[in-house]
């Protein structure tokens, strides 16, 4: 199977704060054909950014604008994005399974900027695999190639049929603080 066969519809989750580096990573990968079609909220992506603090109005929104058609969550880990209710919600919807909606499969690249400091997102790491078993989720350094990401994502595919989601953490009520 060629990877242009593979090619999925990814939702972009990250901190606002590293719109700049998204967006390089959009502009970077997503053009190459092979890859993966970006969806999201902000950083040149269509859709408008949700300004309100209802979390069940944001869930909502966020899984019937943007998840219902996408098949894996991509979240962009950069130095505070633990630390953001939205990434948390985001994420938290991705992992629900619903009559309107599937899950999608769910995956962590950290950000350039974050390298040598990353820290996933709770949620995220609830649902990493610990030592050789394998989870519902997995995170990564950022891709070298299209190629690379490609497998990222169809890896992130194929567990969400394979692995049942710890989604059971309350939701952030607010950001948490990040120093």
């Amino acid at each position: 199977m060629s990877l242009s066969q593979r090619r999925r519809k990814c939702f972009i989750s990250y901190h606002h704060a590293d719109e700049a580096e998204v967006r390089d990573f959009i502009q970077k990968f997503d053009h190459v054909r092979d890859t993966f079609i970006a969806r999201g909220i902000g950083a040149g992506m269509p859709g408008d950014v949700l300004n309100s603090a209802n979390r069940d109005y944001i869930m909502r929104r966020v899984r019937e604008s943007y998840l219902r058609d996408s098949t894996v969550t991509i979240v962009m880990v950069g130095k505070c994005t633990w630390a953001r209710r939205y990434v948390d919600w985001e994420i938290a919807s991705t992992l629900r399974n619903d009559a309107r909606n599937a899950r999608s499969g769910l995956l962590g690249i950290v950000l350039p900027s974050a390298a040598h400091t990353p820290k996933a997102p709770v949620r995220l790491s609830d649902n990493l695999g610990t030592g050789a078993a394998p989870g519902y989720a997995n995170w990564y350094h950022y891709p070298t190639s299209a190629r690379s990401l490609s497998s990222m994502i169809e890896e992130a595919y194929s567990a969400r049929t394979e692995f049942i989601p710890n989604n059971s953490r309350l939701l952030f009520s607010n950001n948490r603080e990040c120093r």
